[in-house]
């Protein structure tokens, strides 16, 4: 009986849904970030790792029943990272909030493994029904900067969210979004893009633009020609 009896009080504590993902948090960082040079700055200097780490503490309290204290905890985090997550929000392992000034992720808010987030991005919730009113976000998801996704939607694994984006929509894998509203403008990804290349996204705007401009330059070639036919037949019909 004792032994299960401290079986059952180590399955409580959050060593497994806090030490272990957090783990995974710190490590991430020397993969993602060029700018980490050593585990004391990485460990005293990023925000995103300290408002993980908070969070991961606050979250275990919430879904234990605890009250106020949650909220404390994240209030906190908020003051000291600029980086607000709700105690409620289901965040994966390996999670990197780069810079992360004005991050807002929501209660009902549910962010995918190894998912790339950059700073004034919004996990937001529209109406004000009770239930999941938050995005839910796959796998290995990069949010640009600015970028905010709103609603009770799924964005897929692999999904590329550009800058300032509004994204109101269910995304499928391998997309990548841009605009206001977010529109998909590819559906296929190469394999070996950095996540941190959020910068390089197909440009469809300038390659419907082009072809419309090549276009237009082919019809005034057309119209030229038709416009030199008559020409022609009365000169024809002149020497004969």
């Amino acid at each position: 009986m004792p032994d299960s009896a401290n079986t059952s009080l180590l399955a409580n504590l959050p060593c497994g849904s806090f030490l272990e993902p957090l783990l995974s948090d710190f490590q991430i960082i020397f993969e993602r970030d060029p700018a980490a040079r050593n585990w004391l700055e990485v460990m005293f200097c990023y925000p995103g790792l300290h408002a993980l780490c908070w969070h991961r503490l606050a979250h275990w309290l919430h879904y234990r029943g605890v009250g106020f204290i949650p909220r404390l905890i994240s209030h906190w985090s908020r003051f000291f990272t600029g980086i607000e997550i709700h105690p409620g929000a289901k965040i994966g392992k390996g999670v990197f909030i780069d810079h992360g000034m004005g991050v807002v992720i929501g209660e009902t808010a549910i962010v995918g493994d190894y998912t790339l987030i950059y700073q004034g991005v919004t996990l937001g919730g529209t109406g004000k029904e009770s239930g999941k009113r938050h995005p839910t976000l796959g796998k290995n998801v990069v949010v640009g900067a600015g970028a905010k996704v709103l609603g009770n939607i799924q964005i897929s694994d692999r999904v590329r969210i550009g800058a300032g984006s509004i994204v109101l929509r269910d995304v499928p894998a391998d997309s990548t979004v841009v605009g206001i509203p977010g529109r998909i403008i590819s559906h296929k990804q190469s394999a070996n893009l950095c996540p941190l290349e959020h910068g390089k996204l197909p440009d469809e705007q300038a390659t419907v633009i082009s072809s419309l401009l090549s276009r237009i330059e082919q019809l005034e070639q057309q119209l030229q020609t038709l416009k030199m036919q008559p020409q022609d037949k009365e000169l024809l019909t002149k020497v004969h």
